[in-house]
């Protein structure tokens, strides 16, 4: 026997008896019985809390027009100047108010020809205000249009401390998580071994916004209504047991 025709036959032999154990263990593996994965439940959990908004934030804008730029932006300085006195006679003088913008921009129209031309400029200073008296909002909307703002840029409802909120919603769902995992566990005869992963899915406060223009009114109108309404908080987990016989 020649070295090339005792190798052939070491290798056929070798083919021969490995066959049977691959064979077996793809068995094993499409039958779900491979030991390097272990047989798991994974339910998912979530939340909601409706909780009332603490804070609110309210853009005011204050807009003027004018043929000259400079003129312009001269009446709206001296018509936001006294929006913001007015607002800080109301809130105090260390309430959160601050300018959140400001914009000079040409406004255009078009000939007869068809091209552009600068009719006159536009103004607007936009002022923030942040405030914890909920009640007060439609009082800050009307006292800031009474002083000269003409524009109501954007209101929104939040809460100042979202994060203790947001923890217990995250509480609930992983408990209601959990819950699952157990009843599945009892139907089908097994034990819950261990928590092999728990990722929590994002989700956050909604904040409520609430949006309306609004010229300048009377001194004698009636005040604004707004009412806060509610928040929705949710928090949801994706949980991952091991089981056992």
């Amino acid at each position: 026997m020649n070295r090339f025709s005792f190798c052939l036959i070491v290798m056929t032999a070798v083919l021969l008896f490995s066959l049977p154990a691959a064979e077996v263990r793809g068995q094993e593996e499409a039958a779900g019985m491979n030991p390097s994965r272990p047989p798991v439940i994974r339910t998912h959990g979530a939340a909601a809390l409706t909780v009332e908004p603490d804070r609110a934030e309210i853009q005011i804008g204050v807009a003027t027009e004018d043929p000259s730029a400079q003129t312009a932006a001269q009446n709206n300085a001296a018509q936001a100047d006294a929006v913001l006195k007015s607002l800080h006679e109301l809130l105090g003088r260390d309430a959160d108010i601050k300018t959140a913008g400001y914009s000079i921009d040409p406004v255009y129209t078009r000939t007869r020809n068809g091209s552009p031309s600068i009719t006159h400029y536009r103004a607007v200073n936009i002022i923030l205000v942040k405030t914890d008296q909920i009640k007060r909002v439609g009082e800050i909307i009307d006292r800031a249009s009474q002083a000269g703002a003409n524009e109501m840029q954007g209101l929104q409802f939040s809460l100042k401390d979202e994060a203790a909120v947001q923890l217990k919603a995250l509480e609930q769902a992983s408990r209601e998580a959990r819950a699952k995992a157990d009843a599945i566990a009892s139907a089908l005869g097994v034990k819950i071994k261990r928590i092999l992963e728990v990722e929590e899915i994002e989700q956050g406060p909604r904040p409520f916004f609430r949006n309306r223009a609004f010229a300048g009114v009377a001194k004698e109108a009636a005040a604004t209504p707004v009412e806060a309404g509610t928040l929705d908080i949710d928090a949801a987990v994706t949980l991952t047991v091991e089981v056992i016989r």
